[in-house]
């Protein structure tokens, strides 16, 4: 190449004597006096390389790229670098050509970029890029990538893009949305997901669809999510059951967990089915993290009657814990910690060691003692924390103490593995928060369990409208949602009849749907899918507690991409190029 005759890290003994070129950035600077030490980094490693002439390296800074010739020669046994892949050679320099000088202050150490504000990072993304523990994550993430495009090829899957510009579609989060400059007052719609197009590839006659898609969905952000775009593996099946995609995802993930997963124990093939309405009950999350040991149980029927007013009426979940030996203080600071994170209060008891209830709420339970003991197998130094109220409220903050308790206390949180699991049979509808009308519980594409029987014999009837299963599932790994997918609802009729319960009759199907609608009317065959996302994969498979860490160029918390400026204000030729007014308050 014509700035180097090797990498970084490729000399051996092979080169001693040689004459070679490196080219890379100047890592550091060792002045002792007459002698300069610089180490040399690229993107496969560090050489270092040694100039014995001042004015070769006068005015360079660190950072700067360099190109360097010079004679390879074995080090001094007492300066040897077992750490780095050349540390038995160095480079005796004598030429250097500048290809890029560092001018400016760097606004943080580059091997130290990981322990800087995240708005500072994400500023200076290039410079934090450089820091070769964040480089080799955007490299472990390609290879990953690669892997997952060799697998789905093997299994006969076919991969396709599908259009990025495209119309708004009720997929559960909000579009982005695009002005149209050929036809005024319209606007394109960035996809969510390529989910209407994938089952249009099925209507057309492919058989196993794949792509890396990129999703947009204008959402906020968390630590297992961006906001603005995150990436997904789209897969889609014709002529599948629900056990067939199942079966292809295990077949795909298992591998990429032992191969590229930080933990070497992976839940074996096939995984663990949990319903939906089971999670819940058990863990208080549709997400439920199996390496933590405990489970919820439920106490309505126990404690019912015993004047503490917060449990009257309500249902009441508890998690228990032997051995307990935390102080009050660190109760505290568990009930806050619960409150924080749900906004409902959680309350406590202990028992002590004649097998008495004590502290926190245990005056009112007195004469439930025995009952309680029975149910949650209490003995002499048992904790028991609970949470009551609504019942969906009550196991979701029964699921965050479990999640709390079983990483706080030692002896409950088995990390160092991939629990995997499949969880199904996820409603159909639920009640909407905000609009307290009947709504999609996750997918309205899914495929109802029973068919239209199901829908014909709920209509009209809420419960049973709730009771309705889908043919849906999630993969959770290790407490997150790692892939979701669906039995597709390809039968027109049955579609229309879904989309009916929530109050869309047969012309907004076919006003909101067309493309969708008018191709199963020419024969769709029956297919289903799923999408794991690829960011929370890699996520997952490195360990890292932050999503944005395994992403090239991510937004911060507040969808801004602070290196780029973006969101930023454009030229209102620009606005009325595509017929674009902003009204200011």
């Amino acid at each position: 190449m014509a700035y180097r005759t090797h990498n970084c890290n490729q000399l051996t003994f092979d080169q001693l004597n040689q004459t070679v070129s490196l080219a890379g950035w100047v890592d550091t600077i060792r002045d002792h006096g007459g002698v300069i030490f610089v180490d040399l980094r690229d993107e496969y490693g560090v050489t270092q390389v040694v100039f014995h002439d001042d004015a070769l390296l006068k005015g360079v800074r660190k950072e700067s790229v360099i190109s360097v010739t010079g004679k390879v020669v074995k080090r001094d046994p007492e300066t040897v670098n077992k750490k780095i892949a050349t540390g038995e050679l160095e480079v005796h320099v004598t030429e250097v050509t500048v290809l890029g000088e560092c001018t400016r202050t760097l606004p943080f150490e580059i091997s130290e970029s990981k322990d800087t504000r995240e708005d500072v990072r994400l500023q200076y993304r290039f410079l934090d890029l450089r820091n070769p523990q964040v480089h080799e994550s955007i490299l472990f993430r390609s290879k990953v990538v690669a892997f997952l495009r060799q697998k789905m090829t093997e299994m006969g899957f076919t991969e396709i893009t599908t259009p990025i510009l495209t119309c708004s579609s009720p997929e559960g989060a909000r579009d982005y949305i695009i002005p149209s400059r050929k036809h005024e007052g319209k606007f394109y719609a960035l996809p969510q997901a390529p989910q209407q197009f994938k089952q249009l590839l099925m209507t057309s006659g492919f058989d196993r669809y794949f792509q890396i898609a990129p999703c947009f969905r204008d959402e906020d952000a968390r630590a297992d999510r961006t906001p603005g775009e995150f990436y997904q593996l789209d897969m889609e099946m014709a002529f599948a059951s629900q056990a067939d995609v199942l079966s292809v995802l295990e077949d795909v993930l298992v591998p990429v967990f032992h191969k590229f997963g930080k933990y070497k124990r992976v839940s074996a093939a096939p995984f663990r089915h949990i319903p939906y309405n089971e999670a819940m009950e058990r863990y208080g999350s549709d997400k439920p993290d199996l390496r933590i040991d405990l489970e919820i149980q439920d106490i309505t029927a126990e404690v019912q009657g015993c004047g503490f007013t917060p449990f009257e009426g309500a249902t009441v979940k508890a998690v228990a814990v032997d051995n307990f030996t935390q102080a009050r203080k660190w109760i505290d600071k568990l009930l806050a910690d619960v409150e924080v994170q749900t906004g409902s209060k959680a309350c406590w008891v202990k028992v002590d060691e004649n097998g008495n209830l004590t502290g926190g709420v245990s005056k009112f339970l007195t004469d439930c003692k025995d009952a309680l003991t029975a149910k949650l197998n209490l003995k002499p130094g048992s904790f028991v924390c609970m949470a009551a109220g609504k019942k969906a409220a009550a196991q979701k903050t029964a699921g965050v103490i479990r999640t709390m308790l079983g990483k706080r206390i030692p002896g409950h949180f088995d990390e160092e593995q991939y629990a995997l699991c499949w969880i199904v049979d996820f409603p159909m509808y639920e009640i909407g928060e905000e609009s307290g009308a009947l709504e999609f519980c996750h997918n309205p594409f899914s495929m109802p369990q029973g068919g239209l029987k199901a829908l014909e014999d709920a209509e009209g009837d809420m419960d049973k409208l709730l009771a309705i299963k889908a043919d849906q599932y999630d993969l959770v790994v290790n407490g997150y949602e790692s892939a979701s997918g669906a039995v597709r609802n390809h039968d027109p009729e049955i579609m229309v009849k879904a989309f009916e319960m929530v109050g869309l009759g047969e012309a907004d199907v076919k006003a909101k749907f067309p493309a969708m609608y008018n191709a199963f009317t020419y024969g769709a065959p029956p297919h289903a899918g799923a999408a794991p996302g690829v960011d929370r994969l890699i996520m997952l498979l490195t360990g890292e507690e932050s999503i944005r860490e395994v992403i090239t160029f991510p937004m911060n918390k507040n969808a801004q991409d602070l290196m780029m400026g973006a969101p930023t204000t454009v030229d209102k030729s620009q606005l009325d190029t595509v017929h674009i007014a902003v009204l200011e308050e």
